[in-house]
């Protein structure tokens, strides 16, 4: 459980922020300037509220009124930057042991051998910082703030700056942190994408305040938060048959299949996907001899007219979820589409591989 109920001035910036969740995987969401490194350089101790309290696992960290400061290396707050901040003349081995070095009497047992395993690093443990890739650094920076056994593990958008190859390399890591280790964390970060993957709790924050909370599924929905971040949508379906020979997996939802690159997950479990609203095409009637693998079925609930030649095109899919279509007016026109007209929505599963596909495991 994480509790945050502060107010901090700075300059012309005023944040006043309150939020708690107990999902085990929360994530700080907004623009560059929003307000979220400093709730958590808050949480971690590193900056002092003006006013208000912060809470981890029951324990008060931080209460001004109170008089309550905790410093921050007795806090039980792991932290990983967008540096993985390694020391340049340690070995990996060495970097590593300087978290054990930091865990408390209190802290969180932890199994070295399982952590460096789970993080892919064993192999690395004899070599230096400057040897490693950028994946392979923030991958050791995780698994030295890890090994300190804190409370719960912060990390300030460790991605952004990797490139698309590094940040698919890290990524299934971070989700195995979830949920194989199952260590509670906050993840800061601007990109859909990587709040979709991540997250069971959304925090969006805008000029230094709360605008949404919820599920990811709720906040990124078409329409909301997170149209000026690109026109997207995030829908849950359950995993099905794996097709060996194509190397496809089926997702079921009650809209349609839904065909992903690859094999997904085990059947049964449930995964969120990211859709794209330039991947999505619309018909009128249920297409035939198309490429498209995945065809849902959905009903208009609001077409707008964008600057230039594009439309949006907001569809409630049956049975549930949303989906977001981005295409030209001049689509809008031909085929007749207006609001309460059932539409079939179209995805090319090469749109929907690694990047937006994520196992979405259900709050406990």
């Amino acid at each position: 459980m994480i509790e945050v109920d502060v107010r901090l001035a700075r300059g012309d910036f005023r944040l006043a922020c309150a939020f708690r969740s107990d999902t085990g995987a929360l994530a700080l969401f907004g623009r560059s300037g929003s307000g979220k490194s400093t709730v958590l350089g808050l949480v971690a101790g590193l900056l002092r509220p003006d006013v208000g309290r912060v809470v981890v696992d029951g324990r008060t960290l931080v209460d001004v009124e109170r008089g309550v400061f905790v410093p921050p290396h007795r806090r039980g707050v792991g932290v990983v930057f967008q540096d993985a901040l390694l020391f340049p003349h340690l070995s990996v081995r060495a970097n590593l042991g300087y978290g054990r070095r930091f865990s408390r009497q209190d802290a969180r047992p932890v199994d070295a051998d399982a952590v460096i395993s789970m993080l892919g690093i064993g192999h690395l443990l004899d070599r230096r910082p400057a040897g490693l890739s950028g994946g392979e650094r923030q991958r050791v920076a995780i698994g030295r703030a890890l090994l300190a056994g804190p409370r719960v593990l912060l990390l300030d958008e460790p991605l952004s700056a990797l490139d698309f190859e590094r940040r698919r390399e890290i990524m299934p890591y971070v989700e195995r942190l979830r949920d194989e280790l199952r260590w509670p964390l906050v993840y800061v970060s601007h990109a859909v994408d990587e709040v979709a993957r991540i997250a069971r709790e959304v925090v969006v924050l805008e000029d230094g305040a709360v605008i949404a909370t919820g599920a990811p599924g709720e906040v990124l929905a078409p329409g909301g938060v997170s149209a000026g971040f690109g026109a997207v949508s995030v829908i849950e379906a359950r995993v099905g048959a794996f097709d060996a020979l194509y190397g496809l997996t089926a997702l079921e939802h009650p809209a349609g299949p839904i065909s992903v690159p690859g094999q997904v997950g085990r059947p049964g479990d449930v995964h969120r996907l990211l859709v794209r609203a330039t991947d999505v095409a619309l018909a009128v009637q249920r297409p035939r001899d198309v490429s498209f693998r995945t065809v849902l079925l959905g009903t208009i609930r609001s077409i707008a007219v964008e600057d230039g030649p594009t439309a949006r095109v907001d569809i409630a899919l049956r049975g549930e979820g949303r989906l977001v279509a981005l295409v030209t007016r001049r689509a809008i026109d031909e085929l007749g589409l207006d609001a309460g007209d059932e539409v079939f929505a179209m995805l090319k599963a090469t749109a929907l591989d690694e990047r937006a596909t994520a196992y979405a495991p259900r709050v406990r």
